[in-house]
């Protein structure tokens, strides 16, 4: 799959979220986080997304939109991301993720440092196998879009607890790319 590059401009998105509200990306009036994480019921992914939670009102600051999309179906999501205070966008069929070139791999869960991050997720009680169609094999990926749908920035994950911190993204939204 082509990658996506710092520069590169990305066609416009029109996508719904799985509360059935309409997201546009670009956004005309805020830089866009298009973050892609793995299965919905993803321990790893539903950790990482309480500590973008709980910085949303720091991330929104900053003049971000967060949007996160997961390959698993809206009915499987509900379950886990939809009281999120961001945007959510199910991809079952991965059309996203294979226009942003997003991976899959074994090392998405063979790396060392996923075994803390999912011991942590189970802990916190957001944990489920993969549903009929998902893969845990699945891989992080994030990207900072201006309004103008360039790419300000971006990070293919190596593994599934591989992406931006909100302290990663608050600098780089600052111009730190």
């Amino acid at each position: 799959m082509p990658k996506i590059d710092n520069g590169q401009v990305v066609d416009l998105l029109d996508l719904a979220t799985i509360i059935g509200q309409r997201v546009r990306i670009p956004d005309p009036e805020r830089l866009v986080h298009l973050q892609f994480r793995r299965f919905a019921g993803c321990p790893i992914c539903n950790l990482h997304l309480r500590s973008i939670t709980r910085r949303h009102d720091d991330i929104v600051a900053a003049g971000i939109r967060e949007v996160a999309v997961f390959h698993s179906t809206a009915v499987d999501m509900h379950q886990y991301q939809s009281d999120l205070p961001f945007d959510a966008v199910a991809d079952p069929d991965r059309r996203l993720y294979a226009r942003f070139g997003v991976d899959a791999s074994p090392w998405a869960v063979l790396h060392p440092r996923t075994w803390l991050a999912a011991l942590r997720g189970v802990a916190a009680g957001s944990a489920a196998r993969p549903a009929h169609g998902e893969t845990a094999l699945g891989l992080p990926a994030d990207f900072l879009i201006d309004t103008d749908g360039r790419v300000l920035a971006h990070k293919y994950g190596h593994h599934a607890d591989d992406q931006w911190s909100v302290d990663d993204l608050l600098r780089l939204a600052h111009h730190g790319w």
